[in-house]
């Protein structure tokens, strides 16, 4: 109910799409889809706001570019309760949500490795740092996400039952809920994952961060939300 997003992928280009109104009421939304989408890869997110005002800079997909020009675009369903390493972002973000503050965290964190290394990173090394940053933010808070940098797609989430996906010969499609009566199945829980054009390449080991809803994580959804 809190706004929409489109995110469209040119290799290290991407286009974004977004506003702060619910999907079904945009006219502009029901325009777009009338044409034909024919990219590389895409994003598309609905918003329900935890944390964040409704505008247009807190709707999803967010993107940052790195120190080496290349393109990062998140899009994430969840609550970050309690993760202090993100804070330091609340004064750069353009919006105020967390899940901007995560976006800015992870290309921060790439752009340290770089420049220690002196050089651009590996697909692989790209991976392992960002399994390591994920396992580090994961317990305790909802991180389902799905990041794209021009060439690998990272998903990941550690709510059982919320993030599926069916595979295709060289496309993979992910959604929260299964969208047909295809062979639909759970994204594996507590691991990140990346994608190249459709095909796993890159599997983190299980971490033990898994969310569970809580009672006082209801509580604080909905006493942000009446802030709205």
């Amino acid at each position: 109910r809190n706004g929409w997003g489109i995110a469209q992928f040119y290799g290290n280009s991407v286009s974004v799409e977004k506003e702060p109104v619910r999907a079904l009421d945009s006219s502009y939304l029901k325009q777009r889809l009338k044409q034909r989408l024919e990219v590389d890869a895409m994003f598309a997110h609905i918003r329900l706001a935890t944390v964040g005002t409704m505008d247009y800079v807190n709707c999803h997909p967010f993107s940052r570019r790195d120190s080496h020009d290349r393109c990062w675009t998140l899009i994430h369903n969840g609550t970050i309760f309690d993760y202090s390493r993100i804070n330091q972002y609340l004064f750069q973000q353009e919006g105020g949500t967390d899940s901007e503050r995560i976006l800015y965290f992870f290309v921060d964190k790439l752009d340290q490795q770089m420049k220690h290394l002196g050089r651009d990173l590996t697909p692989g090394e790209r991976f392992a740092l960002l399994d390591e940053l994920v396992v580090d933010m994961a317990p305790g808070n909802k991180l389902n996400l799905l990041l794209y940098d021009g060439e690998l797609m990272y998903v990941h989430s550690n709510m059982q039952h919320t993030l599926h996906v069916l595979q295709y010969p060289e496309c993979a499609v992910f959604a929260t809920a299964p969208l047909s009566q295809e062979d639909w199945k759970p994204v594996p829980c507590m691991q990140l994952l990346a994608f190249r054009d459709g095909v796993l390449i890159y599997e983190g080991p299980k971490h033990s961060g898994e969310y569970v809803e809580k009672p006082n994580d209801l509580k604080y959804f909905y006493a942000t939300y009446s802030s709205l």
